[in-house]
């Protein structure tokens, strides 16, 4: 027979791993100051943008010698930008553990077809990061957000490196420490750890990226919505607000206050401390029940955002229709909503702990969570 169903519910039962839960404090009243019906190119929406590029510099602690621009088609037009447009001038090294870094490996070596080395771990798992030859430009994850499993920082990233380190941080940025002089490309999206709206991209440039751009045309042709160089040199409006699509000015206004709540609850110290606490709660349930574990083997490896988790009862005879049902069951309490692992990841579940996610939140979801379980337990036995 199924315990009875906790008392307490989670305040806010979303969870999605994106879009991701909104600020605490939001609300639609927040965004009337949106440039609405206004161009992009005029003053307000200029200096919306400029904003939006600036904010994003002083949360996150960019150098100011690094470009930020505003892409189109959110953390993948990012990535799929800047392989386009600097890959091919030297050999180049793809590194997978889920499966957004799977999708670069496939684009680079099926579409682009580079001369590439890939480099693949299994989920739960990470590959060798010291091992990889960094004269290779070399295009990696973080963060993976299909299954858990981080970069634990950039040590192994040498200084002298000849390559240029390419890095989906999409569900890093704001939640883990990134090392900016280890990297000379990073991406992220407005709707993952600040849980901003969707469809726009970020790109942040090291000089050596400037300089790659400007010394180097690939073999093939870029489309128009890919180009950051005109004439041999880096279009610079692109990294003062001078977007090369129209952007929303409602998601620009939307990211803008999620910056200012950053700002108000201690910036990048804060945020981090956020994720981590959430994550914690998380692990130290996995700890004290034997049913189910972190999809990460090595906690030196576990994200603090995207926590990834796998049932392990044997008693459990079908792992996927299991998870679905556990993560359906808690959507119709309305406790947890979509809460399933990737589609392509094991089955099981996965949690987001971003710093819009309040701790409170989470550890009323882990007795739902053991209600859920133990409730398909007895509807498996009973179908039995």
């Amino acid at each position: 027979m199924a315990p009875q169903a906790p008392a307490t519910r989670p305040a806010n039962p979303r969870f999605s791993s994106g879009p991701c839960a909104k600020i605490p404090t939001f609300s639609l009243d927040k965004l009337s100051d949106a440039a609405l019906g206004r161009s992009h190119r005029a003053a307000v929406g200029k200096d919306k943008l400029k904003a939006a590029i600036e904010g994003t510099r002083e949360v996150l602690g960019i150098p100011a010698d690094y470009k930020i621009g505003i892409v189109p088609a959110s953390d993948t037009g990012a990535v799929e930008m800047a392989m386009w447009s600097m890959l091919g001038a030297r050999k180049a090294t793809m590194v997978a553990w889920e499966s957004f870094g799977s999708g670069w490996v496939s684009d680079v070596v099926k579409q682009l077809k580079i001369d590439a080395d890939v480099k693949e771990a299994g989920y739960g798992e990470i590959v060798d990061m010291a091992a990889i030859d960094y004269d290779t430009d070399v295009v990696f994850t973080w963060n993976g957000t299909t299954s858990g499993v981080r970069v634990p920082n950039g040590d192994v990233i040498p200084a002298d490196r000849q390559g240029l380190t390419i890095c989906d941080a999409t569900s890093a940025a704001f939640a883990q420490d990134l090392p900016w002089d280890k990297l000379d490309v990073t991406t992220f999206s407005w709707q993952k750890v600040m849980g901003g709206e969707a469809a726009h991209g970020m790109l942040i440039l090291s000089p050596r990226a400037v300089e790659r751009l400007e010394s180097y045309t690939p073999a093939w042709p870029l489309p128009k919505i890919f180009r950051l160089t005109k004439g041999g040199k880096l279009i610079d409006g692109i990294f003062t607000g001078a977007t090369i699509n129209t952007p929303s000015m409602l998601a620009v206004e939307d990211y803008l206050v999620a910056l200012d709540w950053a700002r108000e609850i201690g910036g990048l110290t804060a945020l981090m401390a956020r994720a981590d606490a959430n994550a914690k709660v998380i692990w130290d349930f996995c700890d004290t029940h034997d049913w189910i574990a972190n999809l990460a083997e090595d906690p030196a490896t576990r994200s603090n955002t995207s926590v990834c988790l796998k049932f392990t009862d044997d008693r459990i005879k079908d792992g996927a229709a299991f998870a679905k049902a556990v993560a359906k069951r808690l959507e119709a309490e309305g406790v947890a909503l979509d809460i399933g692992a990737y589609r392509d990841a094991p089955a099981g579940l996965r949690i987001w702990c971003g710093a819009t996610v309040e701790t409170s939140d989470i550890e009323a979801l882990m007795p739902w969570l053991e209600h859920a379980f133990a409730a398909e337990i007895a509807a498996q036995a009973q179908a039995a």
